[in-house]
């Protein structure tokens, strides 16, 4: 397989390494992931994480598998098992079963597994390009989560429009949820913008909605990790409140993804399985032993509250996804 780099994933002479995201931004560490069950796991406990990457990276790690002897039974458990590493992001599962159709034919998966990391700095640069569109100079933008570089092959999804509009001269402030429970903003996308030297600004989330309120967000850009037939989409949990914020405020709300994230099989956002985490992620240090905790890691914001969705292919406002275009454009 030939070298592959991105912000968060390295191969090179058979070597993958993953960057740490739990340690970030204190630490910098790359993990030597040698064999699935260290990739799987590491799927799991978010040191590798967003959609497109998760995809990226649980297909490189099936390669290199393969170039280490692995027969095809092998590699088809293997598979199933990176598969099922986490239930919400459908580029995880379009990703593997690419890789198990490439076996079926058997073709060399490093080369699909090169072939899907290409195609996904290839649909960064388009989206980048769409949403950077919809971006105007003095723009306050408001993201959830991380959506950067950290989170795809290439520059990212909602944070790579934002950044290919600051790279084209367009003067913007970004105003970052900290994303509770596992603060992927505060941790991650500060990190990033504070790299690419993009004016922002940390908030908490639930400070959101005086914001709005006191007029500094003309935008919200965020990412999806699936989304439906009908446009309803899946996201880090509180994408729902900022869009229900968005429409009361009257502020354009843009998902940005790339078209390997829609699920043509799902038809709406009910169908959209949820990942339930450990109830220890939102009880932390501060509540009492023992509490319980409801943690889903996502949750579902309906078409209807989209100003427009972005993918690579193009831009689709509410009366385009009510009329099912999200069919043809995927």
């Amino acid at each position: 397989m030939k070298t592959l780099r991105s912000m968060g994933l390295r191969h090179q002479d058979g070597k993958l390494l993953l960057l740490d995201q739990q340690l970030l931004p204190r630490e910098e560490k790359w993990l030597d992931i040698r064999d699935p069950d260290q990739m799987i796991a590491a799927i799991r406990a978010l040191k590798v994480r967003g959609a497109p990457l998760i995809g990226v990276a649980a297909a490189v790690a099936l390669a290199i598998h393969a170039e280490g002897g692995a027969n095809a039974r092998e590699l088809r458990e293997v598979a199933g098992a990176l598969r099922a590493s986490r239930p919400t992001a459908v580029n995880l599962m379009a990703a593997i079963d690419r890789m198990l159709a490439a076996l079926e034919r058997d073709e060399d998966l490093s080369n699909a597994a090169e072939r899907i990391f290409d195609e996904d700095v290839e649909l960064c640069e388009r989206m980048a390009e769409n949403g950077a569109a919809l971006i105007e100079d003095g723009d306050g933008i408001l993201t959830h989560c991380n959506t950067g570089g950290l989170a795809t092959a290439g520059i990212g999804t909602a944070l790579g429009a934002i950044r290919k509009a600051h790279e084209k001269g367009k003067r913007v402030h970004v105003y970052v949820d900290e994303t509770r429970p596992l603060l992927q903003g505060a941790r991650l996308t500060c990190w990033e913008l504070k790299k690419l030297e993009i004016p922002h600004t940390l908030i908490c989330d639930n400070m959101a909605a005086a914001l709005m309120r006191a007029g500094r967000v003309r935008k919200i850009f965020v990412g999806a990790d699936r989304i439906a037939a009908n446009g309803d989409f899946a996201n880090k949990v509180g994408t729902y409140g900022v869009a229900v914020l968005a429409r009361h405020h009257g502020i354009a709300f843009h998902p940005v993804a790339p078209r390997t994230t829609v699920d043509l099989a799902c038809p709406t956002g009910d169908d959209i399985p949820i990942e339930q985490r450990q109830a220890s992620e939102v009880s932390g240090d501060a509540a009492p032993s023992g509490v319980s905790a409801w943690n889903p890691a996502f949750d579902v914001t309906p078409a209807a509250l989209v100003s427009a969705l972005v993918l690579d292919s193009g831009v689709y406002d509410a009366v385009a996804l009510a009329s099912g275009m999200l069919r043809k454009a995927a």
